[in-house]
């Protein structure tokens, strides 16, 4: 299997019933049989429509079986799918639909409005296709035949949330993606006969890599609600009975703040061979937490949209995992490097950079944005600072434009955001640099305490300086209803400035 086309072929004339995508809301199945039907009918209505293999299309769309209906149909036809982020600003969806030049775009009722109103430019002429979160229902066309596609054919145009400046559009080959899906295939020793539950939007590289591709390359399913819900996640586990979970710090925060399992579902739970964490560090207490409550084992993993969602992994044996690490690497090779370029050993912090199969083919028309992240051998400088171990585990200590330089110490955010974490009545926590005249920078910490919880700045400052010392604590504590998020969940701590301004 090399293409999507591949996958989807080689399971649909094995197991044309089986089933690929259930979605819980409608209670609808989507068989690997029923994506190469629509594959075949997408590629004929868009053919029809004028609109030549290899274009952009798009949708904004829920979970559900429309959405994977377009985003993996559009690739089966040789099309380059391109989601689109529900939480998108006016100014960001203008800049990405123009940039990327949609030549469709797919999207839930509520969305058609705003659509075409922003589609009225010159700039920006695409058609806008009105279309249910629950069916994918497109006029009947002639049977057309299908375009050729290759490995190096592009299959993906992901466009990332671009919070330090205009987004960037990542374009990914089908061999980048199904080669992310085989590696984790292999390290999770995934079957057709595995099932995940992942809420992760298909917007997001997560959501698609992880969560879709994994289980179309190895013939699995996904059960795919339209969004995370605390009160029906394990309602979802005892109906539809996963073998795995696909899950971010925050739901893992908020699952274990919510109801207590019943019965039923506790047996249902017996069946889960593990759950996976990426997208942001998993702090090390609520890791312990879930595994201790629930009763799963958790492995944490790392990937980037730029390596279609894979990096490192911890592995499938739980007595070879290391708490707090991100894991060894998955599909790609792995080093840290100086700022000057010198690659670095065992304990030494640096940048991480990536090589393999996995990086992308480049960021869309940007060729001068992809020479300073690639370079001519292949290695992509991800920003991710950190350290390897002797065994090979890498540990990611922060953002490289998120490091604290309070002072000439660089001091970590993750440091700052677990100390708070330990205190019980704290939910989520997030540190980012603040300007300081005398040190350069200083911290900042904004905190979202537990539901009913109850604690002021004194008593979080004292715990700060009993975990951290006076030098590491907080200057500004400031208490926040929720921090401000990505698609995925994963904290956006350049926004914290904007928050308290």
């Amino acid at each position: 299997m090399r293409t999507f086309r591949d996958a989807i072929d080689t399971h649909a004339a094995a197991g044309p019933d089986a089933p690929c995508v259930l979605a819980p809301e409608p209670n609808a199945v989507l068989t690997y049989g029923d994506l190469a039907r629509v594959g075949a009918e997408l590629g004929a209505y868009l053919a029809h429509e004028g609109i030549p293999p290899g274009s952009v299309v798009s949708f904004m769309l829920p979970n559900g079986v429309a959405a994977a209906s377009i985003f993996l149909g559009a690739m089966y036809a040789g099309y380059i799918v391109s989601p689109i982020n529900l939480l998108a600003q006016d100014t960001q969806l203008e800049y990405t639909l123009a940039h990327s030049g949609t030549r469709l775009i797919f999207a839930a009722p509520e969305f058609v409005g705003r659509l075409r109103a922003l589609l009225r430019r010159p700039d920006n002429p695409a058609p806008v296709y009105p279309t249910d979160p629950d069916r994918v229902e497109l006029p009947r066309q002639a049977p057309a035949p299908l375009a050729a596609v290759n490995p190096q054919t592009p299959a993906m145009l992901m466009y990332t949330s671009g919070t330090t400046g205009e987004p960037k559009g990542v374009a990914l080959s089908h061999w980048n993606m199904v080669c992310a899906g085989r590696a984790v295939v292999e390290a999770q020793a995934m079957t057709s006969a595995d099932r995940v539950l992942s809420s992760l939007p298909l917007y997001h590289i997560n959501g698609q890599c992880i969560a879709t591709v994994s289980p179309v390359v190895s013939g699995g399913s996904i059960v795919m609600p339209h969004r995370f819900s605390v009160s029906q996640w394990w309602t979802l586990v005892e109906r539809y009975r996963p073998t795995w979970l696909n899950m971010v710090p925050t739901i893992i925060a908020y699952l274990l703040n919510g109801p207590d399992l019943t019965s039923a579902q506790v047996a249902a739970c017996r069946a889960i061979r593990f759950g996976r964490s990426a997208s942001a560090p998993l702090p090390l207490e609520q890791h312990r937490a879930f595994e201790a409550r629930f009763g799963i084992s958790v492995i944490e993993a790392m990937g980037l949209t730029e390596t279609a969602s894979v990096a490192f992994a911890n592995p499938l044996e739980p007595s070879r995992r290391k708490y707090g690490s991100a894991g060894q690497p998955l599909g790609v090779e792995a080093r840290i490097v100086a700022a000057d370029g010198t690659v670095l050993g065992t304990g030494k912090q640096g940048e991480i950079e990536l090589r393999g199969d996995t990086v992308m083919i480049g960021y869309y028309r940007n060729a001068e944005l992809t020479a300073q992240a690639v370079s001519p051998d292949g290695w992509l400088a991800t920003g991710d600072l950190g350290y390897r171990d002797n065994e090979g585990f890498y540990f990611i200590t922060g953002r490289r434009k998120e490091l604290i330089i309070k002072g000439g110490e660089n001091i970590a955010p993750r440091e700052i955001d677990e100390a708070l974490l330990r205190h019980p009545a704290v939910l989520e926590a997030a540190a980012v640099g603040i300007p300081d005249p005398n040190y350069g920078q200083d911290i900042l910490a904004c905190i979202v305490l537990k539901p009913g919880a109850c604690c002021d700045e004194a008593e979080l400052r004292a715990h700060c300086l009993a975990q951290l010392g006076r030098y590491k604590t907080p200057r500004l504590l400031r208490f926040v209803a929720a921090l401000p998020k990505g698609p995925s969940g994963k904290v956006q701590r350049l926004r914290l400035l904007e928050m308290v301004q």
